[in-house]
């Protein structure tokens, strides 16, 4: 049964700031078809405001709209497609936002984060069984932002999307595993592989760059050193385990975190997307370092790097899209190690704000006023 729910629909990209006032997300009535047999109904607990979703509402990633933006997020299924048996109604999920076909080459590999199909059908705004399940009141077709549209009051998705979780996690704060969480975390145990004792600098202190210091931590780095603009983001940094905080302002900033480890990091790990922290990384890892991008720049950014230097030091750049994890087996494992208190991502949490904070609250986020802010459409605790 089609149902009527309100979501935050995007329509135009490069909106000027303030957001506040221009308002580039508009909060509508919107209809959700009924899921395929292959898809699920779910009730959106929390959403989390990223960066990523700053980068479709200012332009830098464009995205087909309208779209009904939100890509981190959790909530309670209440419908089940037809071909679908190994979930049920009541459980509690975790999105994450790429789904997998299990059959193409990268999936195949054991790579279901970089799933060709599910490349294609993001980039349409699709889901993965073709199409969209949502339309304005009047028919228009609205696009799916990376197969989920979280930042609504319910979803229709992909089973593929969904990771089901415990009944003990506060369901909407559970929201920021699936991206802040997957995506920090995950480039620093399973893309980098960090051993106990090692160095690192992470570069861009948002909810994703201050998961990476907590990755690091966890997985016994002995210098961490965490590198921004932005000061209040370094004493967050040093707060949830940075050994050492470097203002990426500071002139000297690459000489003081050669100075600090010798001569440059094992491993430097950018999570600005920018091409400015592109280069601070690259110039602060030692010789045969390895640099990990997981920031996600404009769409037209490029990085250049000295080849003879690249080749003579035998460093490495590696990418990492969401922390080359497999959300089924890592999502609940970061869980757990959080209910141990080994991972305190609660810390990074701001605050919970409704549809109409949504527009501010990015404005927050561009400001660095906030890290982690969780859209709670149905309101805090419901």
């Amino acid at each position: 049964m089609t149902i009527r729910c309100k979501a935050a629909v995007l329509r135009t990209t490069g909106a000027p700031r303030p957001y506040a006032q221009s308002e580039p997300l508009s909060i509508e009535e919107v209809n959700l078809a009924p899921p395929k047999p292959v898809e699920l109904l779910v009730r959106i607990a929390g959403a989390g405001l990223c960066h990523s979703d700053l980068s479709v509402i200012n332009g830098d990633r464009p995205r087909p709209v309208p779209m009904a933006l939100g890509h981190e997020g959790s909530g309670e299924i209440v419908e089940v497609g037809l071909a679908i048996d190994d979930v049920r109604a009541g459980n509690h999920v975790v999105f994450q936002f790429s789904a997998s076909c299990g059959r193409c080459r990268r999936c195949l590999e054991g790579r279901p984060q970089v799933c060709e199909r599910a490349r294609v059908a993001k980039a349409a705004g699709d889901l993965m069984a073709g199409g969209s399940r949502i339309t304005g009141l009047n028919g228009e077709r609205i696009g799916h932002h990376s197969g989920l549209s979280c930042m609504a009051e319910y979803a229709v998705v992909d089973r593929g999307s969904v990771v089901v979780i415990d009944k003990d996690m506060p369901l909407a704060d559970a929201a920021l595993f699936g991206c802040a969480v997957m995506t920090g975390v995950g480039a620093v145990v399973n893309t980098a592989r960090i051993r106990p004792g090692d160095s690192v600098a992470v570069v861009g202190l948002g909810g994703v760059g201050l998961s990476g210091v907590l990755g690091a931590r966890l997985a016994g780095a002995e210098t961490i050193i965490a590198i921004d603009l932005e000061p209040a983001k370094l004493e967050v940094a040093r707060r949830v385990g940075a050994t050492h905080v470097v203002c990426a302002r500071d002139a000297n900033c690459v000489e003081q975190v050669r100075d600090l480890t010798g001569g440059g990091v094992d491993y430097a790990f950018e999570f600005a997307g920018s091409v400015d922290a592109m280069t601070t990384a690259y110039a602060v890892v030692q010789y045969g370092g390895t640099v990990v991008i997981a920031g996600l720049p404009a769409s037209t950014a490029s990085f250049s790097f000295n080849q003879c230097d690249l080749v003579g030091q035998e460093k490495c750049i590696r990418g990492s899209y969401m922390g080359s994890c497999v959300p089924v087996r890592d999502i609940p494992r970061f869980m757990r190690l959080y209910k141990e208190g080994r991972l305190p991502v609660d810390r990074l949490i701001d605050g919970h704000i409704g549809f109409d904070e949504l527009n501010a609250g990015f404005d927050k986020l561009q400001d660095v006023k906030a890290i982690r802010q969780i859209l709670t459409p149905h309101g805090v605790g419901s």
